[in-house]
């Protein structure tokens, strides 16, 4: 073959190489994700409670079940009792593309989107099953579709449960025994709002230098759900605890949108069946947790009453005007749709 016709041939055959060479699974990409397979990657993902606790517990399954899916490719290293900071700053962390996944409460992400204090609403749920027909449902999958324009994916929500409340000074009956005492909130203003209806005394503090001022006596009482006044110890520093059910709190999970661009479908796939999986794991362990906490608490020498429904009725109607208040600013048509599945769950 003279010189001519070779570099011909190597001319025509070149391009044709190059094209097959990148036809492979693992190097298959349209800016810059890869489209297929599965890669090793480590994930960070970070929570506010201990591993003993129920959504640690949920961490803990969600970790075993990623790395199960994905043949151990995808590891993921979980980060608890706030190492990487409170709710808020790991959220903010996901959104710059810093951490991977964490899973707060909805109520930090009240100053993102709105809409999401609908779930911060007293007395809006009687039991659990009532508010997963709205989390899981089409109210939650709304919210949730609000999340990627804000740098976040949410893969559902995982249970916190009912909160309730204990203090240092007396038993919480009725909405009567709420005036002066000095509560620890969080930094949320329709339940600084509901408290200040009821006649305490709301102190928001961030979640890490609760015990301390419970111990001091700078603040008389907090409200959390059980399994975190249990982690947390509030035995040691409180006297009562008030079964007031007030507030049923859901945990979300959240992945970087930064991160989950760049993901396989495989991949988010693995990441969505594992949250889900993982969830149901979650909220059975918090109801287990839940039942023995009473137990636990009594044992350790707080006086536990329960609040009547009537008196829950009736400290729902003090604070009606407040729910009033943010129904407009959340948005009326979605409270609506709230109270009506809320009211579908009960008929049946």
């Amino acid at each position: 073959m003279n010189k001519w016709l070779k570099r011909t041939v190597m001319a025509m055959v070149l391009p044709s190489m190059l094209v097959i060479s990148g036809c492979g699974a693992d190097s298959t990409k349209s800016g810059g994700k890869v489209k297929e397979g599965i890669q090793t990657r480590t994930i960070k993902a970070g929570i506010g409670n201990s591993e003993s606790h129920p959504q640690g517990q949920g961490m803990v399954k969600f970790k075993e079940l990623v790395e199960e899916k994905s043949g151990g490719k995808i590891k993921v290293q979980n980060y608890f009792d706030a190492t990487l900071g409170d709710d808020l700053k790991m959220t903010e962390a996901l959104q710059a593309g810093m951490q991977e996944i964490t899973v707060p409460s909805t109520s930090p992400l009240v100053g993102i989107i709105p809409e999401y204090g609908i779930y911060d609403f007293p007395f809006v749920f009687k039991e659990e099953e009532e508010a997963y027909a709205v989390l899981d449902g089409k109210i939650g999958q709304t919210l949730l579709d609000k999340l990627p324009e804000h740098g976040l994916i949410g893969l559902g929500y995982w249970e916190n449960g009912f909160r309730q409340l204990t203090n240092s000074k007396h038993p919480v009956e009725t909405a009567d025994d709420f005036k002066g005492l000095k509560i620890r909130t969080m930094q949320n203003e329709v339940h600084l709002d509901a408290f200040n209806e009821l006649g305490a005394n709301p102190t928001p503090m961030a979640f890490s230098e609760v015990f301390t001022a419970l111990e001091s006596k700078s603040v008389d009482g907090q409200e959390n759900p059980l399994a975190t006044i249990v982690t947390q110890k509030y035995d040691e520093v409180q006297s009562y605890l008030s079964l007031t059910n007030h507030v049923y709190t859901p945990f979300i999970l959240l992945v970087s949108k930064k991160f989950w661009d760049g993901l396989s479908e495989e991949e988010q796939n693995i990441l969505q069946e594992s949250a889900q999986e993982a969830r149901d794991y979650q909220r059975k362990v918090n109801r287990k947790d839940n039942e023995l906490a009473i137990k636990k608490l009594e044992e350790a020498g707080m006086k536990i009453n329960e609040v009547s429904e009537q008196e829950m009725e009736n400290m729902k109607e003090i604070i009606q005007p407040v729910t009033d208040k943010y129904a407009k600013k959340f948005g009326k048509d979605l409270v609506e749709e709230m109270k009506a599945e809320v009211e579908k769950v009960r008929a049946n």
